[in-house]
């Protein structure tokens, strides 16, 4: 198919019919190259590690499912390399098309998905969310992305980064298919939880300028229209920086882990970012940050009680404009990852909502909710669509 974009891996040629009936028949879909599919190499973004994979033997069990329910998958998408990226520069394949902000990057890792939903190429795409795949590039390319609980859809499949903090989840251009899409993926139905309390997470928007907080200002009034009652405090007794290098400091052991064996092995081409990503982290590490994750998982916990939800920024603005200094970047990618582990930290569902805009650009609008409510968060795309 043409790919004016560049979502779409090279030469990879997928297109597999889905059945003729289901609750996905007539819609495409495209999957993140992190997926298997039967017959094609999972290349995870990253020539050599194609290179050193053998075809899978048999879908995921999510792209079968998808398959299973009438929707018809049209290729694989490209991802920042191994998914250790933010902003979807891939340095192997190129960096996909913002449709929405075609001077701005796409946002990754699930960077590919995006720029085919977001360009019309396809109608809803497979990402996935560690420290915020998919919710960043669904704020950056004005998407609905949902971060699903952790551990509510299994990882079978997949080419796992951090499995304490892998998520597989999707994007879409529209709400209702998003709603389809989980009823599909998600397994059984939660019962719906209404938005009895609305937690207006201050911390967070600390982390954005007062320019943001405006623009996303009539989106906040409108999901606050929706709860029957609201507060604004501090979600983290002491800061968000304890609770996001804890989690990054074990995602990046974990990601140590899932990849050490191929790399000492392959000797592979790693651009300078995803390698800068693999520098070591010691068990002790890991152990001296454990009571930080658990403070930040009990205390999401106390706040999120059932019928209650957190709001706030996806990112900490628009996309940034293509081309700049790594030094540029560091106070974007620095909060991305601030905001993006609130839910991700303590495995909790997100979903980015494309609810605000700012200088022409997409901005998305988050909402958390408590673990299990990942239908409730869909239910309040379906009634904040515009």
């Amino acid at each position: 198919m043409a790919d004016p974009l560049n979502a779409f891996v090279p030469d990879s040629n997928v297109f597999i019919k889905g059945a003729p009936t289901g609750p996905l028949a007539g819609l495409t879909f495209a999957a993140k190259d992190i997926y298997d599919v039967a017959g094609f190499v999972t290349g995870g973004g990253n020539p050599d590690w194609a290179r050193s994979h053998e075809p899978a033997t048999t879908h995921a069990p999510v792209v079968q499912a998808l398959l299973e329910a009438g929707a018809t998958l049209i290729g694989k998408t490209i991802t920042d390399e191994l998914t250790r990226g933010l902003l979807g520069i891939n340095a192997h394949y190129g960096t996909p098309v913002n449709p929405r902000a075609p001077d701005r990057v796409p946002g990754g890792s699930s960077s590919g998905s995006a720029a085919a939903v977001a360009g019309g190429l396809t109608d809803f795409a497979l990402g996935s969310d560690t420290g915020g795949s998919v919710r960043i590039p669904a704020s950056f390319c004005g998407l609905y992305g949902l971060r699903p609980t952790h551990g509510r859809i299994p990882l079978e499949g997949i080419l796992k980064q951090a499995p304490s903090f892998d998520t597989i989840g999707w994007l879409a251009d529209d709400a209702e298919i998003m709603g389809r899409v989980g009823t599909v993926l998600l397994g059984p139905n939660v019962p719906d939880m209404p938005l009895q309390r609305l937690v207006i997470a201050a911390d967070a928007f600390e982390m954005v300028s007062d320019a943001v907080t405006a623009a996303l200002a009539p989106a906040i009034d409108r999901v606050k229209a929706l709860a029957e009652d609201s507060d604004t405090l501090r979600l983290c007794p002491t800061s968000l920086r304890d609770w996001s290098q804890a989690r990054l400091t074990e995602q990046n052991w974990e990601a140590n882990h899932s990849f050490a064996e191929w790399i000492d092995r392959t000797n592979p081409r790693l651009a300078y970012d995803c390698a800068q990503r693999f520098a070591a982290v010691t068990e002790v590490d890991t152990q001296t940050i454990e009571p930080v994750r658990r403070a930040h998982r009990d205390r999401m916990a106390e706040l999120l009680t059932p019928g209650s939800f957190v709001l706030l920024p996806t990112a900490p603005g628009p996309a940034p404009l293509k081309g700049l200094r790594r030094s540029e970047m560091s106070e974007m990618k620095e909060h991305l990852a601030l905001l993006c582990g609130i839910a991700g930290g303590a495995g909790l569902p997100e979903i980015s909502l494309p609810l605000g805009e700012m200088d022409g650009c997409p901005l998305g609008l988050s909402l958390i909710g408590p673990a299990g409510a990942d239908e409730a968060l869909l239910g309040f795309a379906r009634m904040l669509k515009a």
